[in-house]
C-alpha cells in the first residue's frame, strides 16, 4: 500500500474531508489556506484565499457546490467550490471552532470558542433567508455551559438535532429548533477531538485525549464499543464497507521533537469494529495524526498530521481478502 504524499500546507493539518462522490479531497491546516485535490491521483486543483488565521474545521454540502470553513480569525466563510470565490462571510466575536451543513444544506451551524470575554455559542443560519447571512443575524443562538466549550460539532442521524463534543469530555445532543439540550453522555473524561458518523448515519465514533475512541448509537447515545490505545486519539473513522475503525493520534505535539518516530507512535491503527481488537497499523507520518477520513467507497483513506503532510492510501487486495478469525 504505497501512499500518495500531498504537500500543500506549511503547518500542521487540522481537517481532511471527502465530498459525497469521493472524487475531491478538501484539506485544512493551521495555515490560512484550505486546499482541494483530486482523490484519484493527488493533483491539487486550487486553494481558497480569504482567511487570516488557522482553519479549524470544514464542511462540504451534499451537492459539492459549497464549502464552509471555520477559522481562528473569528469568521466562518462559505465558498463556491468550483470558482473558489467567497459567497458569505459570517463574523463572530471569538475564534470559530467547528462548522457544518444540515442534511438538506439549508442551514449552516458553527460554534465559537470561549475566549476574549465571550462565551461559547452555537449559531444557526438559514441560507434560504438571505437577510440572516447578509446582516449576520442567526435565527438561533445557543450558549454552551461555561465549563464545557464545544470542540467538535456535527449534525445527527436526522436533521432534528446536532451532536457536540466538549472540552470536558461531555457528548451532547441539542435540539436546534428549541435550543434545548436533549442528552448528555459522560463516557469520556478529557477533550473530545473528533466526531464522525458511519455511512448510514446510525453509529457515532468519538476520539478523545483520554486515549480512547468510543462507539455510540448516534440517536440514543447508547454506548456500544470502546477502542483503547496508549496515546491521545485525535481522530477516528468508521469504514463504509468492512467492520473496521481507524484511529490516529500520537503523543502531544509539543513533545514530538524530543522523540524518535518509532517511540512517538504516529501510526494509523485499525481496530475490529465488533471485537475491539487491533488488527493492523500503517506507518509513515513524522508527527501525531490529527485527522483521518475514509473514502465513501471504503477503498481508500487519507490521513493528515502535525508534520504538514497528507497521505492518501489506496488499499491493496490483501486488505479485502483479510478475514478476522474468531
Amino acid at each position: 500500500m504505497k501512499p500518495i504524499l500531498l504537500q500543500g500546507h506549511e503547518r500542521s493539518l487540522t481537517k481532511i474531508l471527502y465530498n459525497k462522490d469521493g472524487d475531491l479531497i478538501f484539506t485544512s491546516s493551521k495555515d490560512n489556506l484550505p486546499n482541494v485535490w483530486w482523490s484519484i491521483n493527488g493533483e491539487r486543483l486550487g486553494t481558497y484565499n480569504g482567511h487570516n488565521g488557522a482553519i479549524w474545521d470544514m464542511a462540504i454540502s451534499a451537492d459539492s457546490q459549497n464549502l464552509i470553513t471555520a477559522s481562528a480569525d473569528q469568521s466562518c466563510i462559505m465558498w463556491d467550490v468550483e470558482t473558489g470565490k467567497s459567497i458569505h462571510q459570517l463574523a463572530a466575536k471569538s475564534p470559530v471552532r467547528s462548522c457544518a451543513f444540515s442534511l438538506t444544506n439549508n442551514i449552516v451551524c458553527f460554534t465559537t470558542d470561549r475566549a476574549m470575554n465571550q462565551p461559547c455559542f452555537i449559531r444557526f443560519y438559514d441560507l434560504r433567508d438571505k437577510e440572516q447571512v447578509t446582516t449576520n443575524a442567526p435565527f438561533r443562538e445557543i450558549e454552551a455551559p461555561a465549563d464545557a466549550k464545544v470542540n467538535r460539532m456535527i449534525w445527527g442521524t436526522v436533521e432534528d438535532y446536532i451532536i457536540t463534543g466538549h472540552e470536558n469530555g461531555q457528548l451532547c445532543q441539542y435540539d436546534w429548533k428549541t435550543g434545548e439540550r436533549l442528552k448528555v453522555d459522560h463516557s469520556h473524561d478529557n477533550l473530545i477531538k473528533d466526531l464522525q458518523l458511519s455511512k448510514d448515519r446510525t453509529m457515532l465514533i468519538t476520539a478523545s485525549k483520554d486515549t480512547t475512541a468510543k462507539l455510540f448509537d448516534a440517536k440514543t447515545f447508547q454506548f456500544l464499543k470502546s477502542y483503547k490505545t496508549d496515546r491521545p486519539v485525535n481522530s477516528a473513522a468508521i469504514s463504509p464497507i468492512k467492520h473496521h475503525v481507524l484511529l490516529g493520534g500520537g503523543q502531544e505535539a509539543m513533545e514530538v521533537t524530543t522523540s524518535h518516530t518509532r517511540s512517538g507512535k504516529f501510526e494509523a491503527r485499525f481496530f475490529h469494529l465488533i471485537f475491539e481488537e487491533e488488527i493492523g497499523r500503517v506507518k509513515g507520518h513524522f508527527g501525531p495524526i490529527n485527522t483521518l477520513a475514509f473514502h465513501p467507497s471504503g477503498k481508500q483513506y487519507s490521513s493528515g498530521a502535525e508534520d504538514g503532510y497528507v497521505r492518501i492510501h489506496d488499499f491493496d487486495q490483501s486488505y479485502y481478502d483479510f478475514e478476522y478469525d474468531f
